[in-house]
């Protein structure tokens, strides 16, 4: 019974843990969830954030076909959507080959585009099966050092779906990064905005930071949930009212400077939602401690109640063992007692009758008992001492 009422309260924990985690309202939709996932609160949120997002599920693909709601808002109606656009050239020199290479870039990139199009319609792309997130996270981490060096912020080491976990755990922004190989300002933006110094500190103190590269199933799939324009692309995403939601992306080119005031006007706009999930988990986790507290008390008072009630119970059946025990003795006495009496009457038939005084053959016979009484009777001298003796008795 004790094992029963462990695992009714570890599931209860995880079935919490798990709504406040996703967001979802419907407690039993979150027992549903649990249930298909073998009540493993981390397969589950995974699998449920990649459903949501309209991924393919990893660990169940029964899962996404029941679960549709979108777990992350992506676009709230107050969303800030900044767009850095590129300097444009300055002097005769920077037009004439912004003229000269324009018609280059503009075939090279429709040609690219079109056969990229074609290519897809022949072979599926191969970024739809996410089947290693984890490795795809730390595989882009491991190029980014090797190319761009360790000068950068800390890279979150777990998948898009673990740092929303955290990021909505620990009430702090999630700074999503999205890689994009091909990019002509992705190189001046790993090499001189992330490798800023004051950048990497205050990305290291105000947010938690995941990157991934586009190229890769895991950054494709977060790609087409943020719908990303061009790069280089910042996502900040924050809880409000109870789901994680994007309040902003930043697109393009963009100088550490103006990236750090640009994140600090969100934060700043966005800290209110914060204080807010803060002070409401505060109560909760309070409401919990004290309903869990309140519930202590009354099983404690419970088992008090039925501990009275044990020992009630013994010492009523103690008490009724020994009357029991009285009466049979009782009634063991009153056998002998009435066996005696029986076996007085039997005797007493047996004695033959006294004869009179004045018969010749009488003889008067006088009996002294332990307990001082006297018994005498008359006798015939033909009788037997056996007479004499069942008249003693």
């Amino acid at each position: 019974m004790a094992d029963g009422d462990d695992l009714s309260q570890q599931q209860t924990d995880n079935l919490l843990q798990f709504q406040d985690l996703t967001g979802i309202e419907d407690i039993e939709r979150c027992r549903t969830i649990l249930e298909r996932h073998n009540w493993n609160i981390e397969t589950a949120v995974q699998d449920t954030f990649n459903e949501q997002e309209g991924a393919p599920t990893v660990f169940s693909q029964q899962g996404a076909r029941e679960a549709r709601e979108l777990v992350v808002n992506t676009q709230p109606f107050n969303q800030r959507v900044i767009s850095i656009q590129r300097q444009q050239p300055a002097g005769l020199w920077q037009w004439s080959y912004y003229v000269i290479f324009f018609p280059i870039r503009f075939v090279w990139s429709t040609v690219f585009d079109v056969l990229r199009f074609f290519f897809r319609l022949l072979r599926p792309d191969p970024r739809r099966n996410v089947t290693d997130p984890l490795g795809d996270v730390l595989r882009f981490i491991s190029q980014y050092e090797s190319k761009y060096g360790s000068c950068h912020p800390v890279f979150y080491q777990g998948t898009y779906s673990q740092a929303l976990n955290d990021a909505k755990r620990e009430l702090r922004f999630l700074l999503v990064y999205l890689h994009g190989d091909d990019h002509q300002d992705t190189d001046s933006f790993c090499q001189n905005t992330l490798a800023d110094p004051q950048v990497c500190t205050f990305l290291n103190t105000r947010t938690i930071l995941w990157a991934c590269n586009t190229g890769s199933p895991e950054g494709y799939r977060v790609s087409q949930a943020l719908k990303e324009n061009t790069y280089p692309f910042l996502a900040v995403i924050v809880l409000r009212e109870n789901r994680m939601t994007v309040v902003a992306k930043i697109e393009g080119p963009i100088g550490a400077e103006e990236l750090m005031n640009r994140l600090e006007g969100v934060m700043r706009e966005n800290e209110v939602s914060l204080i807010a999930a803060r002070a409401e988990r505060e109560e909760r986790n309070f409401n919990q401690t004290l309903r869990q507290q309140q519930d202590e008390a009354y099983l404690e008072s419970l088992r008090a109640d039925q501990e009275k009630e044990r020992r009630k119970r013994e010492e009523r059946q103690r008490l009724e063992e020994e009357l029991q025990k009285q009466r049979d003795e009782e009634a063991r006495l009153e056998r002998i007692q009435e066996e005696r009496q029986r076996r007085k009457e039997e005797l007493a038939l047996e004695i033959p009758p006294e004869p009179d005084v004045d018969h010749p053959d009488a003889i008067r016979i006088v009996l002294k008992t332990p307990n001082g009484k006297r018994l005498e009777r008359r006798f015939l001298g033909i009788q037997s001492s056996k007479s004499v003796q069942m008249t003693s008795r």
